[in-house]
């Protein structure tokens, strides 16, 4: 007898469609699963075997041979236990029929209980795509799969459960599609800027990464207050769009990171790799390639503390992601593109010792030493970066001030309505804000006057700036622009975007 299921796998962090084929024949009792499965997808004939035990259905006497197609794609991961089972009980005639334009996904478990599995998300927008009317998943993903709007997505607890329902005699309801997982995030920061005693000038260039999506670089001695800083960016980052949402969602169930409580990614993320990541660890990658950090922070932030201390490898793996908002991970087994449209917030030391510009004089380091300590870092990683700021020591006095600073709730609200200035400039592009804007871009809405063409003439031969920085200086002019509500770059926008751009802090 043959049966075929329809079904889903993932490779990188897009779906594709799989048929479940599967035959009996007379012969010596056996169970065989081709078509490029892994370790995992062959492990699914003990789970199978046992599901159907457990469930009290027969285990048929024959050859069986389960075919994953297409068979020139590799199938990796636990998610084709169920359409397995369900192939399996069709050929054995134990079940008559499976609805028409349905598609399954589900680990079983050996008491036929179905699991959580990765990537359900990406599967129910593929099989949306596919025309598939039906999805029935694991009960714990039920909630992520719902967001697709015109699928009917069902949560499935157990095998008996939906075989009673695929026979007519149990009914299980479509969970409704719910956008409102989306919307609901409230504030769920426990960090507050307000929590940053001084620092005003670093606040303020904080103020305007957040505002532009521009990277920032945060240089200063122990103890002033640069991961503070940096851990408190997200929260004055605007909210995700539908669209960022569900992009970030996906990634993260691929990488079977989502919180059990809450299936739905609707906050920045932020992730802060050990300066121990492998080049693989923070562009992705591996055998069944996942996504890494900086996929992981798409959307989001990036922060790489402790800057030098990072392998030089890590470090360059930066630079193309940083440009173009991909991750092109090549491999043997083919070539995989990941979303990569992160802010990089780095933060290092002035010197080796950490203490050089300190008042204490506690730093030991030499001219030479300080050099070679920056050094690690290389000029086009630099110059990639757009805002390069100093953050001295705290003075008492500012500990000590009893009025509170600016929270954090105050600072977003000009970050959300300079983001809207941007908005309504990008409108009807895939450009969201002032950092990601293409080079025609620039030269549209960064014009200059004359007296702002002069001084970025003596600041470009003064500082020997890059073409890349060039633009990068007008980005942040024209987002410091827009927090002012200006409609043109003034000279007092542009001096401030150059000062950004002073990498003298980096000689101490």
């Amino acid at each position: 007898m043959y049966s075929c299921v329809k079904s889903y796998g993932i490779n990188g962090i897009d779906a594709y469609a799989v048929t479940v084929e599967t035959t009996l024949s007379r012969s010596i009792p056996s169970f065989d699963v081709v078509g490029l499965p892994d370790a995992a997808v062959k492990e699914s004939r003990s789970r199978v075997q046992s599901a159907l035990v457990h469930a009290g259905y027969e285990l048929p006497v024959a050859k069986i041979t389960v075919n994953l197609a297409p068979a020139s794609q590799k199938k990796s991961g636990p998610a084709f236990d169920l359409p397995i089972f369900l192939a399996v009980m069709l050929a054995s005639q134990q079940l008559e029929a499976l609805p028409e334009k349905s598609a399954f996904v589900g680990e079983l478990g050996l008491s036929g209980q179905l699991r959580p599995i990765n990537g359900v998300l990406s599967m129910a927008i593929q099989a949306k795509s596919d025309g598939i009317l039906r999805l029935y998943v694991p009960e714990a993903n039920a909630k992520e799969a719902s967001i697709v709007d015109g699928l009917e997505v069902y949560p499935v607890s157990d095998i008996e459960q939906l075989c009673r329902c695929l026979c007519g005699q149990q009914e299980i309801a479509p969970l409704p599609f719910d956008p409102m997982l989306l919307l609901d995030s409230g504030n769920r920061f426990t960090e507050d800027l307000c929590e940053v005693r001084g620092q005003g000038f670093a606040k303020r260039a904080l103020e305007i990464a957040a505002a532009g999506g521009h990277n920032l670089l945060l240089i200063g001695p122990p103890g002033t207050g640069k991961s503070m800083l940096a851990k408190r960016l997200p929260t004055i980052l605007p909210k995700l769009s539908f669209e960022e949402a569900i992009q970030t969602t996906r990634i993260y169930s691929v990488a079977g990171m989502l919180p059990p409580d809450h299936p739905i990614m609707n906050t920045r993320p932020f992730r802060s790799p050990h300066h121990t990541v492998s080049p693989a660890g923070l562009t992705g990658g591996g055998s069944s390639p996942v996504p890494g950090e900086i996929s992981l922070a798409h959307n989001g932030v990036l922060f790489l503390d402790e800057l030098p201390e990072f392998h030089r490898d890590v470090l360059e793996a930066l630079r193309q992601p940083l440009e173009d908002g991909i991750v092109t991970v090549a491999r043997a087994g083919g070539t995989l593109r990941l979303p990569a449209q992160f802010q990089l917030v780095c933060a290092m030391n002035p010197c080796k010792c950490g203490w050089r510009g300190h008042p204490s004089g506690k730093c030991t380091c030499s001219d030479k030493e300080v050099e070679k300590y920056v050094q690690k870092i290389s000029g086009p990683l630099l110059d990639r970066i757009d805002l390069h700021v100093n953050v001295p020591s705290v003075e008492y006095e500012a500990m000590r001030r009893k009025s509170k600073p600016e929270s954090s709730a105050q600072v977003k609200e000009r970050v959300d309505a300079a983001r809207a200035i941007q908005s309504r400039r990008f409108e009807g592009t895939d450009i969201p804000c002032n950092a990601q804007m293409t080079p025609p871009m620039v030269g549209r809405f960064c014009e200059l006057d004359s007296r702002c063409d002069a001084l970025m003439k003596s600041a470009f031969e003064r500082m020997g700036l890059t073409a890349r920085s060039h633009d990068r200086v007008l980005r942040v002019a024209r987002t410091i622009a827009d927090l002012d509500g200006a409609e043109h770059i003034g000279v007092e926008h542009l001096s401030e975007a150059i000062q950004y751009r002073n990498t003298d802090i980096l000689k101490g």
